[in-house]
């Protein structure tokens, strides 16, 4: 059974989350985690203000690309949110794998290039229909 594509995918991972997880990153190649000033306050803003919301997971992934586009980090933000969008789309790939382990290997790959803006919304938008369908 395919997952619903309408979902609060964003909702377990609140700002303080994406917070925690861009210092991990940052501590692990020893590079400074510090917000930065231009982007942080619009990225959180955004961020929170999609949380809660049903969004369908191309929309998720959205949010994802624009708060890594945004830049609210000094280090790693593609990062951050790439491992985000990995994990809220675990469902999409437990259902792939119980067809092609080779689909699920294209869609996790699409969703990572996507939200670190080195695929575009066309290719995502494919890899979504491909993924899903029967």
């Amino acid at each position: 059974m395919a997952p619903d594509l309408r979902d609060e995918w964003l909702e377990p991972f609140d700002w303080s989350y994406v917070t925690q997880l861009n210092a991990q990153l940052c501590q692990l190649k020893n590079a400074l985690h510090k917000p930065t000033s231009d982007g942080y306050d619009e990225a959180r803003h955004l961020w929170e203000e999609s949380r809660d919301k049903i969004l369908t997971i191309e929309e998720a992934l959205i949010v994802c690309y624009r708060c890594h586009q945004l830049g609210p980090f000094c280090f790693f933000n593609g990062n951050t949110f790439v491992a985000i969008a990995r994990g809220f789309i675990k469902p999409v790939l437990e259902h792939l794998m119980d067809d092609d382990g080779m689909k699920a290997a294209m869609f996790r790959s699409v969703v990572g290039h996507f939200v670190a803006g080195t695929e575009g919304l066309e290719e995502l938008r494919q890899a979504i229909k491909e993924a899903l369908k029967k």
